[in-house]
């Protein structure tokens, strides 16, 4: 690591010449972890259709719409994540390339997934079926967090709407998964045990997973805080509303 006088911590002058052959290892790094995370994460959610014994809230609404269009739950999951992006425009909300690759990469490999494992029918298979795809959710949520590639689509809707309304994230993200369930559940979306389990479990886990990867520290760019880096959360850096930034991310991750 650098020191304030330009010399690495061997001693040698120029700590930003060596930086350059860093960054391309780091910049490979965060998107084989952006894009693991991404496939993990469609994966998982696959990995819960199939245990059919509950669904988190968008993915009852997904799994709704899948049974009255025809589409594929992952074509869905795609439309609809374009269509909360568009919903970012007037929010002023500003999308990242972990954002977008969101939207295609998620329902992508869900719908592969799907293609590729059979339906269990025991019981007995079914319910740690149900609590490993929970427990990689929480993985793949820490691995493409700490990427820092910029948040989801449906996370930038809820810090958007909280900015905008000056409501806190966690009553706006209730507020829209309330809606996104209940539409869902209308539609014929499975909502059981497994619905229960994901919202008492992926905050934890989400949060146990992001200090298991680490978010990569901006010190390791030069030292500088405001070397233009993202957080975890996919905002630029700064250090005046770090706590603000993390009181934030913890309320996107609770249940």
């Amino acid at each position: 690591m650098s020191g304030s006088g330009g010399f690495t911590g061997s001693g040698d002058p120029g700590g930003s010449a060596a930086r350059p052959g860093r960054r391309p290892d780091r910049l490979v790094r965060r998107l084989v972890r952006l894009y693991a995370g991404l496939v993990l994460y469609g994966a998982s959610l696959a990995l819960m259709v199939r245990a059919d014994l509950g669904l988190g809230p968008w993915d009852v609404f997904h799994q709704g719409v899948s049974g009255h269009t025809g589409l594929t739950i992952g074509t869905v999951v795609i439309v609809t994540g374009a269509a909360v992006l568009l919903l970012w425009i007037p929010l002023r909300e500003r999308p990242g390339l972990g954002t977008v690759s969101n939207v295609v990469v998620v329902g992508l490999a869900m719908d592969a997934t799907l293609a590729l494992m059979p339906e269990p029918g025991a019981l007995a298979v079914r319910v740690p079926l149900l609590v490993g795809a929970v427990v990689l959710n929480g993985a793949a949520t820490g691995l493409y967090i700490t990427a820092r590639f910029g948040p989801g689509p449906r996370d930038g809707l809820m810090t958007g709407l909280h900015r905008v309304t000056g409501r806190s994230v966690r009553l706006v993200r209730t507020g829209i998964e309330v809606a996104a369930l209940a539409t869902g559940f209308l539609l014929g979306g499975t909502v059981g045990a497994g619905t229960v389990l994901y919202a008492l479990a992926i905050g934890p886990l989400s949060q146990f997973f992001l200090r298991a990867f680490g978010t990569p520290a901006p010190a390791a760019d030069g030292g500088r805080a405001g070397s233009g880096g993202d957080r975890a959360d996919g905002s630029e850096n700064g250090s005046a509303d770090r706590p603000q930034a993390r009181r934030r991310r913890r309320a996107i991750l609770r249940p």
